[in-house]
């Protein structure tokens, strides 16, 4: 297998492989590179603390939990990561980080994989946000309030909601 790098930012980098497919035949699959992001979900009792951001593909502005990536394509450790993007978008620490699953962004096109953390025991303080942030808007939300924001469709990340069903099953034993 042969790989090309066609395009490289900051962010991302985008390659071409060949490929051999099951039946012998050649063929090209193009893949987009990015590290590993952390979600948090930060949880105070029955409220949820969300972020909401301009998302440039989509021209909209949408709500989320906090996640990213470490800057200039670096990996970093992922409770680190979470931390670290928990404090930079919305100010709060957390004094109780857990894992609660993985999650893979979109297995068809791109190699990016995510871990989703709760974070509890939250103590506020002043964002630490990134250039790129500074629009980045932030407020808590009752659980009730979240599931109407997906119901509705005003909370369509699919990160967010995937990151809510681990919460709910976690929370199920």
């Amino acid at each position: 297998m042969t790989t090309q790098e066609v395009y490289r930012n900051n962010w991302m980098t985008v390659r071409e492989d060949a490929v051999r497919r099951a039946d012998g035949s050649a063929g090209i699959y193009g893949v987009i590179d990015k590290p590993d992001y952390a979600l948090i979900i930060p949880l105070n009792g029955d409220r949820l603390h969300l972020v909401e951001q301009f998302r440039y593909p989509l021209g909209l502005r949408r709500w989320e939990f906090p996640q990213g990536t470490a800057p200039g394509l670096a990996e970093q450790e992922p409770l680190g990561l979470a931390a670290r993007e928990l404090r930079e978008e919305t100010g709060l620490r957390a004094g109780s980080m857990m894992e609660l699953g993985l999650l893979d962004v979109a297995a068809g096109m791109s190699s990016q994989r995510g871990r989703v953390f709760l974070a509890t025991e939250l103590t506020e303080g002043a964002a630490e946000r990134e250039h790129e942030e500074q629009d980045m808007a932030t407020a808590w939300f009752s659980r009730a309030e979240f599931e109407r924001l997906i119901a509705t469709g005003e909370v369509t990340d699919a990160q967010s909601i995937a990151a809510y069903t681990l919460l709910l099953l976690h929370e199920r034993g």
